[in-house]
């Protein structure tokens, strides 16, 4: 009586079976880097104002109360998408007025809010920060947050 699985025919399912899996992960690699390159990337080029603006985010450490496309804490409002909400996506100057106001109006005070402390930010370092939520509003986010509102 044969055998059915011989030692070289396991052989060859093994390596046919890597091969066949090692083939897969290759192409699925380069499919993922075309589709971030060409699909998942914001609109708007990486300017030195916008990686400013990131690195106040993360000295403050915004993302401890604020999301950004959903990541973060859930404790104040998405800001993935606020310059879309305050209607100056495409006005850089509007944002850095929007915002720096905003900012100086904190904490508001009203009692039962949540309040936003204040932070020693300077002109520069507000309008990088303006140019990030600009900048991470044209990420496609394929329709997250949910709602406008975040």
């Amino acid at each position: 009586m044969a055998e059915i699985l011989t030692k070289s025919r396991a052989r060859n399912i093994f390596y046919g079976g890597s091969l066949f899996f090692i083939v897969i992960f290759i192409v699925l690699t380069f499919q993922s880097h075309r589709y971030i390159v060409n699909v998942s990337t914001a609109g708007m080029p990486l300017s030195d104002a916008v990686v400013l603006g990131k690195r106040v985010w993360e000295r403050h450490s915004c993302i401890n109360c604020h999301t950004i496309h959903g990541e973060g804490a859930y404790f104040a409002p998405e800001l993935g998408n606020v310059t879309t909400r305050w209607g100056v996506q495409d006005d850089p100057e509007g944002a850095f007025e929007i915002l720096d106001a905003w900012m100086k109006a904190q904490p508001s005070g009203i009692e039962g809010r949540r309040q936003m402390p204040f932070f020693e930010i300077n002109e520069e370092e507000m309008r990088g920060l303006a140019e990030f939520f600009r900048w991470a509003d044209q990420t496609d986010t394929q329709g997250w947050p949910p709602t406008d509102a975040g």
